[in-house]
C-alpha cells in the first residue's frame, strides 16, 4: 500500500483517485472547489479544500510523508507550475505533474517535477495506433523507439510453432506472453503452436512492428 497526495479533482484526477483506491492505496485529495471536495470526501483517506498555490496551505498537509504528490490540474497551467514548485520546496519525495504541451513539460521539469504526464496526448497516440490496425488491442509507448503491443495472432501464424515463425529474427519482435481466454502463458516453449484466438503481447521497435501489423490486416 502506498500513500498519495492528489491535487486537482477534474475528470482525470477523479479517475486516477478511484484507480489508486482500487489498489488499496491511501489517497488524500485536494481541490479549491468546495462542492467537489465535499461530494468526494467520504471515499478518501483525507480531503482538503485549499488553494495549493499558497505554500502555507500545503505545509499543513505534511507533504514529505507521501510516496508521491500528483498535480492533476488541467485548466490552469500557472497554478500547476506554482504548486509543483511549492511541493518541491516542501521536500516532496516525488512530484508528478500534468502537461498539455512540450513547453509546459519543460517548465514543469525546470521547477522540479520528477515526472510529467500527457494524458490527452497519450490517449490520442494510442487511438491513432489502434485506428491504423484492427489487430492492435492495446499499446504502450515506452520511449521514442520502443513499444509494447497487444495484438491478435496473425492469421498466417495459426497452426505454426514459435520456433518456425521465429518472430524475433524475421520481424524484430519479442513475444512476452500469450493470452487465450482466461489463460496466460508466462513462458513460451519453442514448440508452442499458435492458435487463431491467441492475443500476443510483443515488444520491439515501434515502426517495424507497426509495418508488420499493417501488412497482416
Amino acid at each position: 500500500m502506498k500513500s498519495f497526495l492528489l491535487i486537482g479533482l477534474g475528470k482525470f484526477g477523479r479517475t486516477l483517485g478511484q484507480r489508486l483506491l482500487g489498489f488499496g492505496d491511501e489517497v488524500t485529495v485536494v481541490d479549491k472547489d468546495e462542492d467537489i471536495v465535499n461530494s468526494l470526501a467520504p471515499r478518501y483517506t483525507n480531503a482538503f479544500i485549499a488553494n495549493c498555490m499558497n505554500i502555507d496551505n500545503l505545509r499543513e498537509m505534511d507533504v514529505p510523508s507521501y510516496d508521491a504528490c500528483i498535480v492533476a490540474i488541467s485548466d490552469d497551467f500557472q497554478a500547476s507550475l506554482e504548486i509543483t514548485a511549492n511541493l518541491k520546496d516542501l521536500k516532496a519525495k516525488r512530484v508528478i505533474s500534468r502537461a498539455a504541451t512540450e513547453i509546459q513539460n519543460k517548465f514543469l521539469l525546470r521547477v522540479g517535477a520528477d515526472e510529467v504526464i500527457y494524458p490527452d496526448r497519450d490517449i490520442a497516440e494510442k487511438l491513432a495506433v489502434r485506428l491504423n490496425s484492427t489487430n492492435v488491442i492495446n499499446y504502450i509507448d515506452l520511449d521514442a523507439d520502443f513499444s509494447i503491443f497487444e495484438i491478435a495472432c496473425p492469421r498466417k501464424w495459426a497452426g505454426h510453432k514459435l520456433i518456425d515463425v521465429n518472430p524475433r529474427k524475421k520481424y524484430g519482435m519479442n513475444i512476452l506472453t500469450v493470452k487465450n481466454g482466461d489463460q496466460v502463458l508466462y513462458t513460451l516453449e519453442p514448440d508452442y503452436v499458435f492458435h487463431a484466438e491467441d492475443q500476443l503481447v510483443v515488444f520491439g521497435k515501434t515502426d517495424p512492428i507497426m509495418k508488420f501489423i499493417n501488412k497482416t490486416n
